[in-house]
């Protein structure tokens, strides 16, 4: 085998660390880029020295693509998807999968019956410091896990972002922006989960853009931008959830995993590397003894590398046969916590989450991005 034929549709912002690591990877290579626009996939072409540029139809028809990795909008992520599954091409899909149960879970059947597979970031799982932190809990250094805890909260997009009103509309918000990332990582780290209980709300019915041409200008907040979450997983553990765009203390990529042998602090699961510390237990407090904890710090390899790794890992899994770690079946997993979340937000009531997922894998540990294997 040679590198794996790779193209993009959808050249938006998050295209560049797409492309910068893509075309670091020796395993694969990126030959076509291609967007409604015209003049920004030739741009984005000649930026990271890609063969060809075209339409979407273009990258679906490219001879040599095998894999689209698709960066295109949410509302058309199962579209784009179907549409490559079609043309005979794996796919790797930003988050999240869909915005429904129905076509995510459609565009998974197709993938199946053409024997094709689909990824859904975040491949964030795959970074070297969520790696690690896994592999730290599987060694016992906690016990048995109990419950987690995982906090975002910001004051909102719409204090930097020049057009962030998509972001506070219906298939957005907090939840779904943000939300897989946390709870990816919880699946992954936990198992799937068995049911969601959840309450939401708005601080205001009206943002205002603060930033870039329409500064000053209002647009509506159609969904809660502050919701919590408790989790109940098939394996009786729990977690507790929030997710904000209404805080004015920022504090986001909080993820503690609680053990009976202590507690352990992962990576931010919106990066691919960071902090991993675990306490022990105090023991039986007795006059004259200290309060105080040592954090003890776990360390591991901080391999620079970026979106696009799940792709990779993808492609590999493909050429050996094994299971690749950020699945889409993981991806409808989460969409299907997520919206069930919603749905107890809205409803009051405790909702049953219908799918689950395998156990997710591991990375092999001699994982290499920058080493050739095809």
């Amino acid at each position: 085998m040679s590198a794996v034929g790779v193209g993009i549709i959808g050249v938006g912002v998050i295209s560049d660390t797409y492309l910068a690591n893509l075309s670091s990877f020796p395993d694969v290579e990126v030959l076509i880029v291609g967007d409604l626009l015209l003049d920004r996939a030739q741009a984005q072409a000649e930026k990271y020295g890609v063969p060809a540029f075209g339409s979407a139809e273009d990258v679906l028809a490219h001879p040599d693509v095998q894999l689209v990795v698709n960066l295109t909008i949410p509302a058309v992520h199962v579209e784009v998807s179907r549409a490559a599954i079609a043309a005979g091409k794996h796919v790797w899909t930003e988050k999240p999968l869909g915005l429904d149960r129905e076509g995510a879970a459609e565009l998974l059947r197709e993938a199946a019956e053409a024997g094709l597979r689909v990824g859904s970031a975040p491949d964030t799982l795959l970074g070297p410091g969520f790696q690690a932190a896994r592999r730290a809990i599987e060694d016992g250094r906690i016990g048995r896990p109990l419950f987690a805890l995982t906090t975002f909260q910001t004051q909102g997009p719409d204090l930097w972002h020049p057009s962030p009103a998509f972001l506070f509309a219906n298939g957005a918000g907090p939840l779904l922006d943000m939300g897989p990332y946390y709870f990816s990582a919880l699946v992954s780290l936990l198992g799937p989960v068995d049911r969601v209980a959840a309450v939401g709300t708005k601080a205001r019915e009206e943002r205002q853009i603060h930033t870039g041409p329409n500064a000053g200008t209002t647009f509506p907040v159609e969904v809660p931008s502050t919701i919590q979450i408790v989790t109940a997983f098939e394996s009786g553990q729990q977690a507790q959830s929030l997710l904000s765009f209404d805080s004015a203390l920022e504090r986001h990529g909080i993820v503690e995993i609680h053990g009976t042998e202590g507690t352990i602090v992962i990576p931010d699961p919106n990066q691919f590397t960071g902090r991993i510390a675990y306490v022990k237990p105090l023991g039986v407090i007795r006059d004259g003894m200290s309060f105080e904890q040592e954090w003890i710090e776990i360390e591991h390899a901080d391999v620079q590398v970026g979106r696009g790794l799940g792709a990779l890992d993808m492609v590999r899994a493909i050429a050996e046969g094994r299971p690749h770690v950020a699945s889409g079946e993981l991806g409808f997993h989460v969409l299907d916590i997520l919206l069930s979340a919603q749905e107890s937000a809205a409803t009051g009531v405790t909702v049953v989450v219908e799918s689950t997922v395998a156990p997710v894998p591991l990375l092999p540990e001699s994982f290499d991005p920058f080493a050739a294997t095809l």
